[in-house]
C-alpha cells in the first residue's frame, strides 16, 4: 500500500509540466499585446497564477523564456510551411510552380494572424520579436536562413532562367510583404483608399498576395 504522505513523482512532473506551460501562455500573451519590455516576470507570474519564482525555475530567466517562446513559434510557423512546400512538391513532381512556393511562404503566418485564430498572438509575439527582440533573437533573425534556402531553392527550379541574384532580391522583396502586412495595420490602408481596401477575409487577402508576388517573379 502506497504511503499517502509520499508524493507520486509522476503527478510532480505532471505539475510541474503544467506550471511551465502556464507560464510560457501567460508570458507570450502578455510580451505580445504590452512589448517585452513593459512586461515584467511578476506581471507573467500573476496572469499564470503561479509562484514569483517559476520563471527563473522553468526558463532561467526572463530573456531565456523570450528566446524560449520564440525558438518554439518560429519552429512551428517554419515546419508549416516547409509541409505545404513538400506538398507542393509532391504535386508538380518536384517541381512546383511559383505561385504554389509562394502559397507556402505566406500561407502560414496570413492564416495564424487571423482574428478569428487563436495563433494570432503568437504572430503578434513573433512581429515584436522583430523590433524588440534581444541580442539573442536578433542575431538568429540575421543569420539563421535554413527555413528560406529550401524557398531559394524552389525558386530557382522554377525559374531557372532568371540569375540566382534576381531569385535572392525577388525573394527578399516577397519578404518584406510578409513582414508589413499584418491585419492591424490595415486601418490606415483603408483611410489611404477612402473605404476601398477593406479585406477581412483571409483568402481574398491571400489571393491579392500571390496575384502581386507572382507577378514580380514572373516579370
Amino acid at each position: 500500500m502506497t504511503d499517502p504522505l509520499i508524493q507520486d513523482p509522476s503527478e510532480t512532473e505532471e505539475a510541474e509540466a503544467a506550471t511551465k506551460q502556464a507560464v510560457f501562455n501567460a508570458a507570450e500573451r502578455l510580451f505580445a499585446l504590452h512589448g517585452f519590455q513593459n512586461v515584467s516576470v511578476r506581471d507573467i507570474t500573476a496572469e499564470a497564477g503561479v509562484n514569483l519564482a517559476s520563471v527563473n525555475y522553468h526558463f532561467g530567466s526572463k530573456d531565456a523564456l523570450l528566446f524560449e517562446i520564440f525558438r518554439r513559434r518560429t519552429s512551428e510557423l517554419n515546419r508549416e510551411r516547409a509541409r505545404m512546400l513538400h506538398e507542393a512538391a509532391a504535386r508538380h513532381d518536384g517541381k512546383p510552380p511559383v505561385r504554389d512556393i509562394l502559397e507556402a511562404y505566406f500561407a502560414p503566418p496570413l492564416r495564424w494572424a487571423n482574428p478569428d485564430n487563436d495563433r494570432r498572438i503568437s504572430v503578434q509575439f513573433i512581429i515584436r520579436a522583430r523590433s524588440e527582440g534581444t541580442a539573442e533573437m536578433r542575431e538568429v533573425l540575421r543569420n539563421d536562413v535554413s527555413h528560406l534556402e529550401r524557398f531559394a531553392g524552389a525558386l530557382m527550379a522554377a525559374r531557372p532562367d532568371l540569375p540566382k541574384e534576381d531569385v535572392y532580391w525577388r525573394l527578399h522583396f516577397v519578404l518584406g510583404m510578409v513582414h508589413n502586412n499584418r491585419f492591424a495595420e490595415f486601418d490606415r490602408l483603408h483611410h489611404l483608399s477612402g473605404g476601398l481596401t477593406r479585406e477581412g477575409d483571409v483568402d481574398a487577402l491571400l489571393k491579392r498576395m500571390l496575384d502581386f508576388a507572382e507577378a514580380g517573379f514572373n516579370a
